[in-house]
Parts: structure tokens; C-alpha cells; sequence
């Protein structure tokens, strides 16, 4: 995957990682000065405000925020009864544009769990509408001691129901 930086601004640049693999140094830097990651990951492809509640909520919980954006590719494996709405390079810029958060990563899988193992983070964040759901990355998390957070604000905010009110409206 290439990611077309041409109209980004410097400051994101700095945050967007193409290759996963680049970030492990400073993240292993970080984590040896003593600073908690925090990983979190989805697709943001409509931003709404539960978006940001969860970017917050996770950074508020260490000193190092790592979010892995769903591409297109995947979004549509994870999410196959809808297409994309913003193209997966914007949906970098903008999750890389929130304060909260320190490096934006893509997720080129169906989940993160390539990544978490790569980067291991102290806290694994998910959203609070996996209350009651199966978490495949559980297991390695665990395995290696990290924790497994829900964050965030109930779920009732939503890609697909906008969509759905729009497409009514």
C-alpha cells in the first residue's frame, strides 16, 4: 500500500507509519523509558463523536496512543454489506489529525492481532460495543500480560446507522 502524503500536512506525516514494522523501534524506545502503549485500532470511516470519545479514552489510559485504521480492503472483508465511504488514506490523515492519539498504523488484516503482537502493547483497547462479544485478539493479549480495555461511550453512535438515516431522509 502506498499512501499518497502530497497534500498532508508535515505535523501528520510524522504520525502515519505505511510499514508497521518502522514504528517498533521508537515504540521499543518509548516503552523503555518507561511509557505505557496503548493500542487501539478500527476503521473511522465516518467520523462521529463516538469516535472520538474512544480515541480519548483510550489515550487516557497510558502515554502512548497506537491506532491501527482499518484499508480498504479490509473494511470491506470486516464490513462486506457496505462499501467504504472515505478512502482509506483520508481516514489516516484524520485519526492522525486527533490530538489523542501518536501513530497511525494501517490494518491490512481482518483484525490486529499481527500488530499487537509486533507491538505489544500494556493496553488493548476496544470499543464499548464488545461488552458481551468475542474479542479475537483476547488470547494473545493475555498470553504476553497485556490488559484488554472497553473504552469509550455507549454505543449508540454509528457508521452505518448515519448512513441508513441519510438514505431514509
Amino acid at each position: 500500500m502506498k499512501i499518497d502524503f502530497s497534500q498532508m500536512a508535515w505535523k501528520l506525516r510524522e504520525k502515519i507509519y505505511e510499514n508497521p514494522k518502522e514504528l517498533l523501534p521508537i515504540v521499543e524506545n518509548k516503552r523503555n523509558s518507561g511509557n505505557k502503549i496503548v493500542f487501539g485500532n478500527g476503521c473511522f470511516d465516518l467520523w462521529h463523536v463516538g469516535h472520538t470519545r474512544y480515541l480519548y479514552a483510550a489515550r487516557s489510559l497510558g502515554d502512548v496512543l497506537i491506532v491501527a485504521v482499518n484499508t480498504e480492503d479490509s473494511m470491506k472483508r470486516v464490513k462486506p454489506d457496505r462499501e467504504p465511504v472515505t478512502p482509506d488514506y483520508e481516514r489516516f490523515e484524520i485519526v492522525a489529525g486527533i490530538g489523542a492519539v501518536d501513530y497511525v498504523i494501517p490494518l491490512e488484516e481482518d483484525t490486529p492481532i499481527s500488530l499487537i503482537e509486533l507491538y505489544k502493547p500494556d493496553i488493548h483497547t476496544k470499543g464499548t460495543d464488545y461488552i458481551n462479544k468475542y474479542i479475537p485478539e483476547r488470547e494473545v493479549v493475555e498470553k504476553y500480560g497485556g490488559k484488554i480495555i472497553l473504552v469509550g461511550d455507549p454505543k449508540n453512535h454509528s457508521t452505518t446507522k448515519i448512513l441508513r438515516d441519510i438514505r431514509e431522509r
